[in-house]
């Protein structure tokens, strides 16, 4: 027995293999090939509404598959319990009853919560997990058009993260709201909370040189075969078959969020869904991407959402708020 799972290849890597690892926002530069006899296992997989992708290097091909099983469990169970679109998740459960009632919640949920109300605070609300309501209203994917200004204009400005509250009762954690209006989306955290989780499952089970990619939220573990970082590249947002810059990562983080991928045009515009809570529309930019590394995956993947279309010295200084090794490595 080879220890091979079916439709899973295991394989010494080519160049061509190198370059082509690493999907969305990022690519993993050419690397040497000084392996040390240690061998590539790969796997992607679709989950969190994106495709998760992990090239692990190991001595063992058994132990690598087992852990990057256990670490797309820890994917699954993340969105289990933190998807607005599953009504029996606990962000489905809390936005249906948490206005009339606390709702229990697990302890991960509540955690990530008390995350996304901190990147609030820090950005004075520019990231808000409770503005769900007008990312339905927009739902780029589906519309053609703008809704009409009045819907719209009702969630502007309305900091709803502040009516959010997250605590405990009868010995479990709760969330409870203060009004009817406030839906979560944990969009622009809980995929970074998710990767960090499929980080540790790695670890637990002995991997200490690997790259995790979920859909543009990236941790790099361990260096490259080398002895060196990682070497990363940072597509282009006007032409992803082009670079716009690389970076170098040794255990440590890097997401991006951009205007490119989900949006619609109407009347010459391009509305995306990165919303602004001021105006609870698609946030009125000169850029089309950031790209923020930190030490964690889910604070990378806040603080991308939190300054997208901020100026360069208020993001610096939101970032510089919250700390975690948090810094823009591209603003394009």
């Amino acid at each position: 027995m080879n220890g091979r799972e079916p439709g899973v290849p295991h394989h010494h890597p080519t160049r061509r293999d190198v370059l082509r690892m690493g999907l969305g926002a990022f690519l993993v530069s050419a690397v040497p090939f000084s392996w040390h006899r240690r061998t590539l296992v790969r796997r992607t997989v679709p989950v969190m509404g994106t495709i998760a992708e992990f090239a692990v290097l190991t001595f063992d091909q058994r132990l690598a598959q087992q852990a990057i099983r256990a670490a797309i469990d820890e994917l699954r169970a993340v969105e289990r319990t933190m998807s607005r679109f599953d009504p029996s998740s606990d962000i489905g459960r809390a936005n249906r009853e948490a206005a009339a009632e606390g709702v229990p919640i697990s302890d991960d949920t509540a955690l990530v919560l008390q995350e996304a109300l901190r990147w609030a605070e820090a950005s004075d609300g520019a990231f808000d997990p409770c503005i769900g309501k007008a990312l339905e209203l927009w739902d780029v994917m589906h519309r053609h058009a703008p809704p009409p200004a009045r819907q719209v204009h009702t969630l502007a400005g309305r900091q709803f993260y502040r009516g959010m509250d997250v605590s405990r009762w009868q010995g479990a954690a709760a969330v409870r709201f203060t009004t009817d209006d406030i839906h979560v989306d944990l969009g622009g955290i809980a995929k970074g909370f998710a990767v960090d989780r499929a980080v540790a499952a790695l670890r637990s089970r002995g991997i200490d040189r690997a790259l995790i990619n979920v859909g543009g939220d990236l941790y790099a573990m361990g260096r490259a075969p080398s002895g060196d970082p990682w070497n990363i590249g940072i597509r282009s947002p006007l032409d992803p078959s082009r670079l716009a810059g690389t970076l170098e990562l040794t255990d440590a983080a890097v997401a991006t969020s951009g205007d490119y991928l989900q949006y619609f045009q109407y009347a010459g515009r391009r509305y995306h869904h990165l919303l602004d809570p001021r105006t609870a529309a698609p946030r009125l930019t000169p850029t089309h991407s950031v790209s923020v590394s930190a030490s964690s995956c889910m604070h990378a993947d806040a603080a991308a959402t939190a300054i997208f279309g901020m100026r360069q010295a208020d993001a610096e200084r939101v970032l510089a708020g919250r700390g975690h090794n948090a810094r823009i490595v591209s603003s394009l």
